[in-house]
């Protein structure tokens, strides 16, 4: 085993990672009111043990956007005690620092101010939490920031166009580029990078030679059509990119195989929702990067509360009980009961020997009782568990599926019922639905020439705006084009002409051109309106905020108040906090006005309905990219775990966006071919359980 002594020299960066802290969560409750605050201080400790050269922090430090006194003066009294003293600092900052802190009073990295005693300068974005608000624009990390605590970065004004602008930090010979870009409601900041609006900057001398580190805080999993951030969207020149926002820990690096970067969820360092990613046990990391080389040690958070889920469903035990069971209720909560008991034993016998860990663990049982079976009463329930849970309130959760009688199908054998169930539409929108539709038909009714994205943006459109040509005028643009691909490719038989279109459907999915042609087809419709003389006002479509770690949803519009009319009302609108004003909604059209589809193939064979379309260019070949790395984690509690790239790897179609990175890099971007022999993170073979760099 290497040593840590060879580890930490004076070309290693040693960071401290962490995210979603969520500071000042349930500061109220009895048992769990120091939660929060116990864990950050455990942190800040880890990194004072560890030396670190600095923290980084992946957004949502505090819970509230206006936290409490008691949290803030927690806050603060932390980070005075751990993060300053006399430490010498070893690493340099060589950006343009006024503008890496340019919504700052004092744009500097707080340990170059001559006022201010920092052994251990902290990093951070803002979360979705703790976002900036009010006409300032200031949040709670600003506050830190001016009281030269906090160095806040990776804040972006503009909500047209974002250009981030990296940290350049250099110790010994190592350079660092450390990237960062706060949270942004997920659907706008998707439209961003779809059109070309998100830039990242890049060092003009020596690209090769800097470490690429990304700091993100957006929904990661996909919550809707556009209601996240694909990993595909990021540069491919990054290394490594440290995900915020999700809270499952999932901190072991993932590598992702289209853009050649590794991922690491570090998750929240507190649960507050009582879901399965809850769950995982929490983690903190240990970055080291010397050169192009990086190891994560992965350690284990002692002070957080336990948390255990199970789910039962009952109609899975007919042996035990059944519906037409006299006192099956009670049967039922005598059994929940000992499944209850079985996990605070558990809770017990994994917190002997840590003292650090609270007494009473979070349990949640979440009871499926479908198939005619009824609920008890769970408040009394929970009562038997006053002295033993953190959370007596809530130990049970009833869940029950959409039940069928009788599955409907429709002409071509689809199954309505399973399409429209319980798992398939909750927190899904109109695209999703005509997307699932169609992924469930079967092989006779799915879409070869049309995409399922395009339709359902276009169904959306007819649905939310009563844009009634949107559909229409998609097939006609989609077929016109498939025209002119098929003449170009020059295709004569019906075979050929089915596996062309079906190629050529594939190669847009999920692409900037996919969601050009819906463009295209929706400016036709507006077009068509304003000739037929209908002035209709559309908005465009509001940016949503999700969150992936709360399930509430903003409260609906209430009417107004005021006397003799609509206009001296409160609370006509409703707003959520740190969005803005919600968009008012487009006047309802009549109902008896729908959408006259036409088929543009209607009556004409395969064969007709792809002739003489003007040819266009076609587009170049993307190279593949060849390298060979490997990752290491040093792991506390579990084994050593590698990631080992392979030899090759074919590189993916255009993705919807291609970005300019500055003005020395931006001639690789775009669809042009591109062969890399020396790309993003350099590792060594060490099998060591530390790696030697």
């Amino acid at each position: 085993m290497t040593s840590e002594n060879t580890l930490d020299d004076e070309d290693t960066f040693k960071i401290l990672i962490a995210t979603d802290i969520h500071l000042g969560y349930l500061e109220k409750d009895a048992v769990r009111g120091n939660d929060t605050f116990n864990t950050f201080d455990e942190i800040l400790k880890c990194a004072k043990q560890n030396q670190v050269d600095f923290i980084l922090l992946g957004g949502d430090l505090f819970h509230e956007n206006k936290p409490s006194r008691r949290c803030l003066h927690s806050c603060i009294s932390l980070l005075r005690k751990y993060c300053m003293g006399d430490t010498p600092i070893l690493f340099d900052v060589l950006s343009d620092q006024a503008v890496n802190f340019s919504n700052s009073k004092f744009p500097w990295v707080n340990y170059q101010d001559e006022n201010l005693n920092i052994s251990i300068p902290v990093f951070s974005v803002h979360g979705n939490h703790d976002d900036p608000t009010g006409a300032d624009g200031l949040c709670a990390l600003d506050l830190l920031s001016s009281a030269g605590l906090v160095n806040h970065f990776g804040r972006s004004q503009s909500v047209e166009r974002i250009e981030i602008s990296p940290v350049l930090l250099q110790k010994g010979s190592t350079k660092l580029a450390l990237y960062g870009i706060g949270s942004i409601p997920d659907e706008r900041l998707y439209r961003m990078f779809v059109n070309n609006q998100v830039t990242m900057l890049r060092p003009k001398e020596d690209q090769d030679q800097w470490f690429n580190l990304f700091t993100i805080h957006q929904n990661r999993s996909k919550h809707g059509a556009t209601n996240y951030i694909p990993e595909q969207f990021l540069d491919d020149f990054l290394d490594l990119v440290v995900w915020g926002h999700e809270h499952e820990c999932l901190i072991n690096p993932s590598r992702n195989e289209q853009r050649l970067f590794y991922v690491t969820q570090p998750g929240s360092s507190v649960a507050t929702s009582l879901s399965p990613g809850e769950a995982v046990k929490k983690h903190i990391g240990l970055l080291r990067v010397k050169g192009r080389k990086m190891n994560l040690q992965k350690i284990p958070l002692h002070t957080v509360r336990q948390f255990f889920i199970q789910d039962l469903v009952l109609s899975e035990h007919p042996d035990l009980f059944n519906p037409d069971m006299p006192k099956v209720n009670q049967r039922v909560e005598a059994f929940c009961q000992e499944k209850v008991e079985a996990m605070i034993e558990e809770a017990e016998r994994d917190r002997l020997g840590n003292p650090l860990t609270p007494e009473k663990p979070l349990i949640r049982l979440r009871v499926d009782y479908s198939g005619g079976f009824e609920a008890f009463n769970a408040t009394r329930f929970s009562q038997k568990f006053v002295e033993q849970v953190a959370n007596p309130k809530d130990v049970v959760h009833f869940i029950r599926q959409k039940e069928y009688k009788a599955k409907v199908k429709g002409e071509e054998g689809v199954d309505f019922g399973q399409l429209l169930s319980h798992s398939s539409t909750e927190g899904l929108r109109v695209e999703d639905l005509v997307k699932e539709y169609f992924l469930t038909a079967e092989k006779t009714v799915q879409l070869s020439l049309l995409t399922e994205q395009g339709m359902g943006k276009a169904v959306q459109e007819y649905v939310d705006k009563e844009e009634k040509d949107a559909i229409e005028e998609l097939i006609r643009y989609q077929l016109e084009k498939t025209q002119r691909h098929l003449q170009q490719r020059g295709v004569l038989t019906e075979e050929e002409i089915d596996q062309e279109i079906r190629r050529f459907r594939e190669s847009k999915k999920n692409t900037a051109e996919e969601d050009e042609e819906v463009q295209v087809a929706l400016n036709r419709a507006k077009a068509h309106r304003i000739e037929r003389g209908e002035d209709l006002d559309l908005s465009d479509e509001p940016d949503v905020s999700m969150d992936s770690d709360e399930d509430s949803a903003p409260p609906p519009p209430t009417r107004g108040r005021g006397r003799g009319g609509r206009g001296r009302g409160r609370g006509q609108t409703t707003a959520r906090r740190g969005r803005g004003a919600a968009e008012p909604k487009p006047a309802g059209r009549a109902r008896s006005q729908k959408a006259s589809v036409v088929n543009p193939t209607q009556g004409r064979n395969i064969m007709d309905a792809f002739l003489a379309p003007p040819q266009r260019p076609s587009r170049g070949a993307v190279a593949a990219k060849s390298y060979t790395d490997e990752i290491t984690i040093d792991d506390d509690d579990s084994d050593d775990v590698s990631f080992v790239k392979p030899a090759s790897r074919p590189t993916p179609a255009s993705r919807p966006t291609q970005r300019t990175t500055s003005s020395s890099s931006s001639s690789r971007r775009g669809s042009q071919s591109q062969s890399q022999s020396y790309r993003g993170v350099t590792f060594d073979d060490d099998d060591d359980e530390v790696l030697d760099l």
